[in-house]
């Protein structure tokens, strides 16, 4: 996704604040395609402090499995559990999770509230802007830019589909792909968490599917 929109300066993030908008960017960027070398590595070199986080454990079952795959293997289990010939063991688009049909309503939805936000679809992207690492991409252009409608976009788009979409991607047979799946669906319930409250007492509503 790309931000439109020229902000008049970068609005510094707290720590805690980077980290969620970079959790996003790393969960967009592996659902979107399998990691290279370079990103493989650095997973494997991650470490993780054990600070009774619910993303700890997750966290430390990706680092293992970044540890022990090969690149070559993984791009065949990100396509066959992600893209598939017809159809990925996991579909991750809002629609498919919430009307049961890719490009329905919940395509249309975002598309207007995307267009509200001045966030238009990178041209070098074919996916549709529901498909979960898009939506990710957002979430991150919008804690960066400290924006007013982060929690609302959140609890709009993603909150009522993508833990479960995660949750389906946990259980595949990849120890890789199952292990983001079970940090993105802690991260994701960790976000619900954070921004329910928030989301329930802005003023202003984007478009509901």
């Amino acid at each position: 996704m790309t931000d439109t929109v020229p902000q008049p300066a970068t609005p510094v993030l707290d720590e805690a604040q980077a980290l969620r908008a970079d959790i996003h960017r790393l969960l967009a960027r592996l659902l979107r395609e399998s990691p290279d070398v370079e990103l493989l590595a650095w997973l494997a070199d991650l470490e993780v402090e054990d600070e009774g986080s619910p993303l700890a454990g997750p966290w430390r079952d990706l680092v293992a499995a970044a540890r022990q795959a090969i690149v070559e293997e993984l791009a065949r289990a990100h396509f066959r559990h992600l893209v598939g010939v017809i159809q990925g063991d996991v579909t991750p688009y809002a629609s498919w999770y919430r009307d049961g049909e890719l490009m329905d309503q919940a395509l249309v939805a975002l598309r207007r509230d995307l267009k509200s936000l001045g966030i238009e679809r990178d041209e070098q992207v074919h996916d549709p802007e529901d498909h979960l690492a898009a939506l990710c991409e957002v979430m991150a252009l919008l804690i960066e830019a400290r924006s007013p409608s982060e929690a609302r976009f959140f609890m709009t788009h993603l909150a009522p589909w993508a833990s479960r979409c995660l949750a389906d991607l946990g259980r595949v047979e990849s120890p890789f792909y199952s292990a983001l799946g079970r940090l993105g669906r802690a991260f994701i319930d960790r976000e619900e968490a954070l921004l329910a409250g928030e989301a329930a007492q802005e003023p202003v509503r984007l478009v509901e599917p």
